[in-house]
């Protein structure tokens, strides 16, 4: 008997599981008409060895066989279309809200690939789910805590009985919350454009050495106000296919992370090279570097690395930048260590128009 399960295949396919069902319901109808008609006979109900009615003899064999195969049939479906019952029931509860379901596999190939295709789903709806509460929770945060600052210097500035010093700096606080708050909105809305983008129609040539050049430029004052040193080294002349806007946020973002989280005095490596027909871009810094946890959320939305939130940010930068990469067919690599910085290596096609 085991020697038999072997040999079976663990699966079938669902028109051969059909063909083999319609196949023994005949088989069995056949087979329990005869035995019913034989005890018939035996019981002298029915005589089927007369030759003065062969025709009621037959008509009752067919009226059993067709009796029997309906039974048998019956008894037979209620297993076979049990995978999908449960499929059903399951569904419903999943429309309800509820994503602990599970459904069980099937002996027919195509209700068990179903069944793992749904239960993957209800995983993928669980981590969606997770996500829109941490999005809420965090985004909540983040809104809030800009906000509750700006109220509270305000109302000592309302008080009057402060000092040209302190009304000064809270001031300066209240102008720092509001740019935060201003960034987050501005974050928020490019992600939710972004997000909703399938395929960048807008596409132009640009050399992408003279892109991060600009982008270096635009953020002189930060890494000049902490003494950064910047070794620059762009091969020039790399021509890329894409929307030049979206690209620049990259670069911007990339910069700026790594500006925030180096020390003061510290180095930044910004490199550029054709690697065949891909454009390999590499910034590094000396700062802070990350843990392998901080790794693997990095791209998440609003994930802070500094769980202190002492330096300013809102942990959406990266989740752009992620984004952005996608849609460009691009690739992101990190690779880090706590204390001695952090590589972000991204690689962009060229494209087909590009030299």
């Amino acid at each position: 008997m085991k020697r038999i399960k072997k040999r079976l295949p663990p699966k079938i396919s669902l028109a051969v599981s059909l063909v083999a069902l319609v196949f023994l319901v005949m088989l069995l109808s056949i087979l329990s008409a005869g035995f019913i008609a034989y005890m018939l006979s035996e019981m002298g109900i029915l005589d089927l060895k007369s030759t003065s009615s062969p025709s009621r003899a037959i008509f009752v064999m067919v009226y059993i066989s067709i009796f029997m195969g309906v039974v048998i049939a019956a008894l037979l479906s209620q297993r076979s279309v049990k995978p999908i019952r449960d499929m059903m029931k399951a569904t419903d509860k999943v429309a309800k809200g509820n994503f602990s379901v599970s459904v069980k596999g099937s002996f027919v190939f195509e209700l068990d690939a179903l069944a793992v295709s749904f239960n993957k789903m209800v995983q993928e709806l669980t981590s969606i789910e997770t996500l829109r509460s941490d999005f809420v929770r965090n985004f909540s945060h983040e809104f809030k805590t800009p906000i509750v600052s700006i109220s509270g210097f305000a109302k000592l500035l309302q008080a009057g009985d402060v000092s040209a010093e302190e009304r000064q700096e809270y001031l300066n606080i209240i102008v720092q919350e509001s740019e935060r708050l201003v960034d987050l909105s501005t974050n928020i809305l490019n992600l939710s454009k972004i997000e909703s983008t399938e395929i960048i129609s807008k596409k132009s040539n640009y050399y992408l050495d003279e892109q991060i050049r600009l982008a270096i430029v635009m953020l002189e004052p930060k890494w000049s106000s902490k003494n950064l040193h910047v070794d620059i080294k762009l091969e020039d002349g790399i021509e890329i296919l894409g929307d030049k806007n979206l690209t620049q946020q990259i670069w911007v973002n990339l910069l700026d992370n790594a500006i925030k989280y180096t020390n003061n005095g510290g180095v930044l490596k910004v490199g550029l090279w054709r690697s065949g027909q891909k454009a390999t871009f590499w910034i590094e810094d000396n700062g802070y570097g990350m843990s392998d946890e901080t790794m693997r959320h990095i791209f998440d939305k609003f994930y802070q690395g500094d769980n202190s939130h002492s330096l300013a940010g809102n942990g959406l930068g990266l989740t752009l930048v992620k984004r952005i990469i996608e849609l460009c067919e691009g690739t992101i690599e990190v690779q880090s260590q706590l204390g001695e910085g952090s590589i972000f290596i991204v690689q962009l096609p060229l494209g087909v128009n590009a030299k």
